[in-house]
C-alpha cells in the first residue's frame, strides 16, 4: 500500500470513527453505513478526481488489504507464541 492511499485509508476511518463509532456493524444494514460515508467518499473522490463508485471500490480494495496485513501479523504472532509453547494446548488460528 502506498503512503497516499495509507492516508487515504486512515483519512475515511477517522470518518468513519465519528460517525459509525457507536454502531454494531454486524447489526447495522452495509448500505446504511456507507450512507454515512458517503460525504467523505464524495469529498475524497472530488479531491482525486474520480467518481464516487471508483472511490468506493478503491476505499473497499484498501480497506481488504488493510485487513488482509493485519490478520497476516496476528498469525504470524500467534505462531510465535505457539512455537514457544512447550507441551499443552497451543492457541489456535481460524
Amino acid at each position: 500500500m502506498t503512503d497516499e492511499n495509507r492516508a487515504l485509508l486512515a483519512r475515511i476511518n477517522a470518518y468513519a470513527e465519528t460517525v459509525l463509532g457507536d454502531i454494531d456493524p454486524q447489526k447495522v444494514q452495509v448500505s446504511v453505513q456507507l450512507e454515512k460515508l458517503k460525504p467523505v467518499l464524495e469529498e475524497t473522490a472530488k479531491e482525486k478526481g474520480i467518481s464516487l463508485e471508483d472511490m468506493f471500490i478503491l476505499y473497499m480494495d484498501l480497506q481488504s488489504e488493510a485487513s488482509c496485513a493485519t490478520n497476516k501479523k496476528l498469525q504470524e504472532n500467534l505462531r510465535d507464541l505457539n512455537d514457544g509453547f512447550d507441551g499443552g494446548s497451543p492457541l489456535l488460528f481460524r
